[in-house]
């Protein structure tokens, strides 16, 4: 069966600024919490990010488990959305949208993630136990650092 996880987050920063931070995978561990042991393995010499690009990982999500993750980016928009498309890892499916709105306060940051546990009923499970709360869990996580990266500057301006 096929999940879906939606976020949506406004931050106080120019579309320059959002893309250039989410678009570089160098980025990903600084929003994914530490217990996730989250590695980028590949060596990027720029943060480019385009059509085809191909992103290796170690990633821990459960007791301490070190597993790869490789991801493909499947689509690109300069400075509007880009979707990374799991290659290789724990899921069945998992295809992550990021959308970026300009507006009037800064951007709006939309996450849409398409996903499915292997394993038939038993990923089912597994997803009503535990999946489900630790990817919301890993996206609570991201959405505090993200207010302290890019809003909590406007707010002690205030």
């Amino acid at each position: 069966m096929i999940h879906r996880l939606y976020r949506e987050q406004q931050l106080n920063c120019t579309i320059d600024e959002a893309w250039r931070f989410f678009s570089s995978a160098n980025n990903l561990s600084k929003i994914t919490p530490k217990e996730m042991n989250f590695i980028v393995r590949t060596k990027l010499s720029d943060d480019n990010i385009y059509k085809g690009m191909i992103i290796d990982y170690f990633v821990s999500p459960m007791m301490n488990i070190k597993m790869s993750w490789q991801t493909e980016i499947t689509e690109v928009n300069f400075q509007k959305s880009f979707t990374d498309f799991q290659k290789k890892g724990p899921y069945k499916l998992w295809n992550h949208r990021h959308d970026f709105i300009a507006n009037e306060n800064g951007v709006l940051m939309k996450d849409t993630v398409d996903y499915e546990l292997p394993l038939g009923f038993l990923g089912e499970i597994a997803h009503s136990l535990f999946v489900k709360k630790k990817l919301e869990h890993i996206f609570d996580y991201r959405t505090k650092v993200l207010e302290e990266m890019f809003n909590q500057k406007q707010n002690n301006k205030a």
